[in-house]
């Protein structure tokens, strides 16, 4: 099916510190865009991370203008900023909505598609899933498995979040006259009678997943972005994330908790390998990066080697996976998941035995 046979979609981004993502983002997404809408800059909980005008402070608006200079020969991408802070809520107390309205409200695609400017695709995916959405019209939403990876694309985490329902991700809405963007956590969009579209035709992440298509989630690859991520985390949702600035020194940039490295860290998780496919552009930034064409610091690994050679830390892993869906069902959360609760003792021995693996290992400095 040619691109020309395909549904028009528009992309929206909002960015606030891309780099060093942002044109290799921009780059998988153009060939299947019918257009890019980007908007930059923080909002008023971001000021430690922002410009006192609210903009990015590493160069990503450069980078967008660069961009769209030199690389937007279809004249696809929009830019849209302001001068000052984006408002942190709406009018009903709903997080980060203000931004993506604005490119909402701007869209004239058939489908508005969501997109972090750290989440990537495959090209093949991508062409799968407007296949899926040509071949069915009647599709008003589709969610995607959230594949979320740690200092390297060879480490994936994996955690309880998966089975809580956080794993899942809605990106992909319907679009017309009428249609609005309602809330941005949960990403909700309502058709023109008022109606959730995954209230109808909605294309879960477990059915796009049996299709092979995953949503590639590189959070947690640079040491720069965990420390800004974490520390504008903590501002906008103290009650949720007061120790994140303590979290990515104990569990990114030292392996002090094994089994706490996702930063959704009132919850069990770990790391494991990943011998899936890499998209190309990720491929294509790490190599810049390496060369140097790039200025990115990577997180050294040897302590993650050290860790994922520990049979301790396979049996404490493989243990946690096992019994995960029997502790959420059991309604046990509050007891298993607070951050400073006891390991199981079943996990103890192994807890112990993979902190000494990581640290022999030599954890990587802030």
């Amino acid at each position: 099916m040619s691109m020309s046979e395909l549904p028009k979609v528009t992309f929206g981004i909002i960015v606030l510190n891309g780099e060093p993502f942002t044109r290799y983002c921009l780059r998988s997404l153009y060939p299947f865009a019918h257009e890019i809408i980007v908007v930059e800059g923080g909002h008023e909980a971001t000021r430690a991370v922002s410009t006192p005008d609210g903009h990015s402070i590493d160069g990503t608006l450069e980078t967008l203008r660069r961009f769209k200079a030199e690389e937007d020969p279809d004249d696809k991408v929009t830019i849209v900023t302001r001068d000052g802070f984006w408002p942190w809520k709406d009018e009903f107390g709903n997080d980060r909505t203000a931004q993506s309205r604005e490119y909402a409200r701007r869209a004239t695609g058939d489908y508005l598609w969501q997109v972090d400017i750290d989440e990537f695709y495959r090209p093949e995916d991508v062409r799968r899933t407007l296949a899926m959405l040509a071949a069915d019209p009647t599709i008003t939403a589709m969610s995607f498995l959230l594949a979320t990876f740690w200092a390297r694309p060879e480490y994936r985490c994996g955690g309880w979040y998966e089975w809580m329902g956080r794993g899942a991700c809605h990106r992909l809405f319907k679009w017309g006259p009428g249609y609005r963007y309602v809330t941005h956590q949960p990403p909700t969009v309502c058709d023109e009678r008022g109606r959730d579209l995954r209230e109808q035709h909605w294309v879960t992440a477990a059915e796009t997943a049996r299709r092979g298509v995953l949503m590639y989630h590189y959070s947690l690859l640079f040491p720069r972005q965990v420390e800004q991520k974490m520390r504008l985390y903590r501002d906008e949702k103290p009650d949720l994330y007061a120790s994140a600035v303590e979290w990515a020194q104990e569990s990114y940039f030292r392996l002090d908790h094994p089994y706490r490295v996702h930063n959704l860290y009132a919850h069990p998780s770990w790391l494991e390998r990943w011998t899936g496919p890499v998209p190309p552009e990720v491929e294509r930034m790490l190599e810049d990066v390496r060369v140097g064409r790039v200025n990115a610091e990577l997180r050294p690994t040897d302590d993650v080697e050290a860790l994922l050679s520990s049979p301790v830390y396979a049996l404490g892993r493989e243990t946690l996976r096992a019994v995960a869906p029997w502790a959420v069902r059991a309604g046990r959360m509050r007891q298993w998941l607070a951050f400073n609760a006891p390991i199981p003792r079943q996990l103890r021995r192994s807890y112990r035995e993979a902190r000494r693996a990581a640290r022999a290992g030599g954890g990587a400095s802030a």
